[in-house]
């Protein structure tokens, strides 16, 4: 395989700027905490709850990504490229009907949901004030979501990529702006954050209204497209809420085996996330070029497509996996200063350096299903595999296994057992469509 024959610079001309744009986003929330982190923990308390609430609405609203990214990849593969942003433009128009009931609905009930973390009056009254800016940022980046879905489909992933790199920068001098020259504290934070947000919004609508106008497209709403947008959605949605489900569980396992328990966990699932974004930038090429190849009922190209970044998925996840490997040791050295803490990272990081080539190919072929419209199965299959997952995740509380054991074993229900489990749904579907995609 030449490293840089046709297909392989067509994956890596959509892989390479996808990492970069998504490892770009989190830190904004990193920027956003070292600056606060100044303020004092209350402020940093604050934020970190806001921040989590925020974090959860605007992550079960990924689908937006995803869907108009297939819809206008099969679109854009059948040769209708005037149609292709059309869908996009639907989706645009998704996100602004989600976007305003969320804000409105979310003045309401946030305050509510911040007080379930039980916070001090202090901290409770940071996150408040933070929450009350930044809640309405959650419609400019429905809007990304939508713009992002509708270049990824075009295959155009270096305009993301621009705009998400400059939005970083300009929203690290907002903060400081905000937060010290102002003397805005968290406010300050959310203001900056808003900014770059709606800057990012206008950016990518910017670019939107040129291809459409380019292509004759209407901008106004086409009613007609709702339908298959809004069931492709809904199932993207159920499929994402599943995943966070699991995750979720994950997170109430280490709580009930302990503080120290779960501040290890915490880092073993940073380094998880982390890993993610290299395998979701492969997961974004596979949807695009699977979503064009099924467009134009290319099953042969499909078939290509599906073993190249398979095997690209196996290669790379050797690699992370052993660079993962490598480091197990020693990063929770250097972020506890407790020696038991430290000692506890170690055992899930094995673990999850083990499994990353299946964590690669399940990221992949989550990709390949849903660039050739397999929303539905996607769904039910996330929830139906919470079922013999769900058991596991009480075992460890019932028989006291805290320490390095428990988390091992909590390591291998996650990274091992249910990604294992994934792959097998996902494989499943491939089989038995492997005749439309051209696999047989």
């Amino acid at each position: 395989m030449k490293i840089f024959d046709p297909l392989n610079r067509q994956i890596l001309r959509l892989a390479l700027p996808t990492f970069i744009a998504v490892s770009v986003q989190p830190l904004f929330l990193l920027a956003d905490g070292v600056m606060i982190g100044r303020l004092g923990v209350e402020a940093l308390a604050g934020f970190g709850i806001a921040s989590a609430v925020l974090q959860t609405v605007t992550g079960l609203m990924v689908f937006l990504v995803f869907s108009t990214t297939s819809r206008v990849a099969r679109t854009m593969g059948a040769g209708r490229i005037d149609q292709a942003i059309a869908e996009g433009v639907t989706g645009i128009w998704f996100a602004v009907a989600i976007g305003g009931p969320v804000v409105i609905v979310g003045v309401f009930v946030f305050p509510g949901v911040l007080t379930l973390f039980n916070p001090t009056p202090a901290v409770h009254a940071e996150a408040t004030a933070f929450m009350a800016v930044a809640l309405f940022g959650i419609p400019a980046s429905l809007l990304v979501y939508a713009a992002t879905g509708l270049l990824r489909g075009l295959q155009n992933a270096v305009m993301p990529m621009v705009v998400s790199t400059v939005a970083f920068g300009i929203n690290i001098l907002l903060n400081w702006l905000f937060i010290y020259g102002f003397g805005q504290g968290v406010v300050g934070a959310a203001i900056g954050t808003l900014i770059a947000q709606w800057g990012m919004a206008i950016a990518y609508l910017a670019v939107i209204v040129r291809y459409a106008r380019r292509s004759g497209v209407l901008l106004r709403p086409q009613t007609g497209r709702w339908t298959g947008a809004i069931q492709d959605g809904a199932w993207l949605l159920l499929r994402t809420a599943a995943l966070r489900g699991a995750l979720l569980g994950t997170v109430g396992v280490a709580t009930a085996l302990g503080t120290a328990e779960l501040a290890s966990w915490q880092i073993v699932f940073t380094v998880f996330s982390i890993t993610g974004f290299v395998y979701d930038a492969l997961a974004v090429a596979s949807q695009a070029l699977v979503g064009s190849g099924s467009g134009r009922n290319d099953k042969a190209y499909v078939a290509q497509v599906i073993r190249r970044i398979v095997a690209w998925g196996l290669w790379v996840g050797a690699v992370v996996g052993f660079l993962v490997g490598l480091s197990a040791g020693w990063i929770g050295i250097l972020v506890f200063d407790d020696p038991l803490a430290a000692s506890l990272v170690w055992p899930g990081l094995i673990v999850l350096a083990v499994t990353q080539p299946l964590f690669a190919t399940v990221s992949i072929l989550d990709g390949v299903l849903m660039g050739a419209g397999h929303m539905r199965y996607l769904a039910f299959s996330g929830v139906v595999i919470l079922v013999p997952f769900a058991p596991l995740l009480v075992l460890p509380p019932l028989l006291s296994s805290g320490g390095e054991v428990g988390l091992t074993f909590l390591a291998l229900a996650f990274f091992g057992v249910y990604m294992f489990l994934r792959l097998c749904t996902l494989v499943l579907r491939l089989r038995r469509n492997r005749e439309t995609l051209g696999i047989g």
